[in-house]
């Protein structure tokens, strides 16, 4: 394990240690943390494994050796899904404490290799070059949906019991398990903005980092998943990471400036 890793471990023991309310981070340095409940999350470490952290503050690593350039993780019944790529193809790897890796490949027609979401039933939706999600059970593989593409990447991640796929300077649109459309949100904010990650806080509530680059800031929204609507946001800063407490209030530093 890496200087670097262990220091993220130090990071995410400390967040989690004192005698106040649990708090779960939903980015640590600009990346999306995947919870389990209130009291477990999952994040990468930049080279390094899939980490772990209990909110009592034990941290622990998962798939160690099995991980090669992970990024992005979910969490589903148990299993850790996390976004890798190995030998140069995208993969998504799945985890789960006692159990072997299970490694699965997404072949050279995804778009993005760390942007996916898992389906309640375990199913995988990505994006391929054609302009579709499509979703894959086992060696099967169906269109899920046609998207729009735009200049920039987009954005996916489980949600709601479904997709969302973001889509910067176009829309965000969250899907059921079935492709069906749910809601549909035009991109309500400057030209310029771009999707830095998504998360799902522990509250099941959607968090979209967001950086202005002519600008040098960094914005969280929040967004109901059942509605669609933006329900708050943060106070536009350099800083890409805040936390939010048990209940899902977001938590400021006192100064006023969102958590680091």
């Amino acid at each position: 394990m890496s200087k670097r890793d262990l220091a993220v471990l130090a990071l995410l023991a400390g967040a989690c240690q004192g005698g106040g309310p649990v708090r779960v981070p939903i980015f640590i340095e600009g990346r999306a943390v995947a919870p389990a409940g209130d009291s477990l999350f999952g994040v990468v470490a930049t080279g390094g494994p899939l980490l772990l952290l209990r909110a009592s503050g034990v941290a622990d690593s998962l798939g160690l050796g099995a991980l090669r350039e992970p990024v992005t993780v979910q969490h589903r019944d148990g299993d850790w899904w996390v976004s890798d790529v190995q030998d140069g193809v995208s993969t998504i790897v799945r985890l789960r404490r006692g159990a072997a890796p299970r490694v699965t490949s997404l072949g050279v027609d995804a778009v993005r290799p760390h942007q996916f979401a898992v389906l309640p039933d375990g199913a995988l939706v990505y994006e391929v070059r054609d302009h579709r999600l499509v979703v894959r059970r086992g060696d099967s593989v169906a269109t899920f949906a046609a998207v729009e593409v735009a200049d920039r990447p987009s954005f996916t991640v489980a949600a709601g019991g479904g997709v969302l796929h973001a889509v910067p300077g176009l829309h965000i649109t969250l899907y059921n398990a079935f492709g069906n459309l749910r809601w549909r949100l035009a991109w309500p904010w400057v030209a310029t903005a771009h999707v830095g990650a998504l998360a799902i806080d522990p509250q099941s509530r959607i968090q979209l980092l967001s950086g202005v680059a002519d600008l040098g800031t960094f914005i969280v929204y929040t967004i109901d998943p059942t509605s669609g609507e933006v329900t708050r946001w943060s106070q536009p800063d350099s800083s890409a990471t805040f936390v939010v407490d048990r209940l899902g209030g977001v938590v400021p530093d006192r100064d006023g400036r969102w958590r680091r």
